[in-house]
This record gives C-alpha cells, structure tokens and sequence, in this order.
C-alpha cells in the first residue's frame, strides 16, 4: 500500500495496490497492520457507514466532541468524490486549512482523519457511494459540523465532475452550520 501524510498532521491519504485480470479486481482496501506501520497507531472499529450521494451532494464538514472524537478511515466503491479534511483543532499549527484526496474507483484510495478533525466529501457523480469505518459510535450529542462553504475555509470544491457541471445541495443541518469562526466563538472547536 502507497500512502502519504496530508498537509494536515493526523491525516493521511492511502492508496492499495490492485490486481485485476480479466475478471475484475481485488484490493485490500484496510489491514490493521498495515494502517499501523502507515500511521502508528491502530483504528478501534465502532462502527461502519455507507453514503450514497448524487452528483453535486455537498457532505459536511462534520465532526465530533474531543475526547472521545471520532476518527474515520474513508473509501468511495462507486462513482467519485472529492474528500476534505479540514484541521479544526484549536491551537494546531494548520488550524482552519484543509487538504483534499480524489477518492474514486481508478485509485481506490483510501483517507484517514485523526479524531479532532472535520471531514466532508463533493459527490462528482450520481450514485457515488462512499464507505467508512468509524472509531466511535453516532452520538447525536456530540456531533457539530461547519459550514463547508464557509469563505474563510476557501476549500476549492469543483463545480463540474465526469457528467457536467455541478449545483451543490447540502442538507438543512449543513446548511444551517456556522462558521469556523462562529463555532470557535461558541467554544465548540477541538484542542490542539
């Protein structure tokens, strides 16, 4: 397995080797030993999502109360999507900047965010379907999110993907999320 740390300490971008003949492919897509040579430590499995988006569907950017947090080891099995990761822990020496990782079936890579950091995803194409493995539970207590088109973020989410051009649609708690700044006045953010 390729991998690579993000620009954002705790994030990291992890690519499997793939090999396919004339029926198809097969990938180990996550193997605990792997991922702990590759990070250092190990992902607890709490639990498993799966989100099928159509194109245009703006996720995010959502996170989890430090401690416990939630720390997600992300893949897409069909369509494409650009998956962000964005560094809300207060005192963080990238604190408020974001990297991003095309995740898709040519690839098939891989992300992992450390707890502490916000995470949201652009389907670029109908039926993208996006899988994850969660360190902790849903906890609807525990759970915030930031506006993902927050200017002061200035994430560069594109505005076309493989079939066209791309209208962004977010859910109503997405749309109604604050700012990285309204939610660091509020004392919500994470530490460093």
């Amino acid at each position: 397995m390729d991998h690579r740390e993000l620009t954002i300490a705790g994030a990291w971008e992890l690519t499997p080797r793939q090999f396919g003949d004339h029926r198809g492919v097969f990938l180990e897509w996550f193997r605990q030993s792997t991922f702990a040579d590759v990070v250092g430590r190990t992902l607890d499995l709490a639990q498993a999502n799966c989100s099928v988006s159509a194109a245009g569907v703006l996720r995010g950017i959502h996170y989890a109360d430090v401690p416990p947090g939630q720390a997600k080891y992300v893949t897409c099995v069909s369509g494409s999507v650009l998956d962000v990761v964005v560094d809300l822990r207060v005192g963080s020496p990238t604190f408020g900047q974001w990297d991003s990782v095309l995740l898709d079936t040519v690839d098939r890579r891989a992300i992992f965010l450390s707890e502490g950091l916000g995470h949201g995803f652009l389907a670029l194409e109908d039926h993208s379907t996006v899988v994850y493995l969660c360190s902790t539970g849903y906890a609807p207590e525990r759970e915030h999110e930031v506006h993902p088109l927050d200017p002061a973020l200035g994430i560069d989410w594109p505005t076309s993907g493989p079939g066209g051009p791309l209208t962004f649609e977010l859910s109503a708690k997405d749309q109604a999320a604050p700012t990285l700044a309204e939610a660091h006045d509020a004392g919500r953010l994470p530490r460093f």
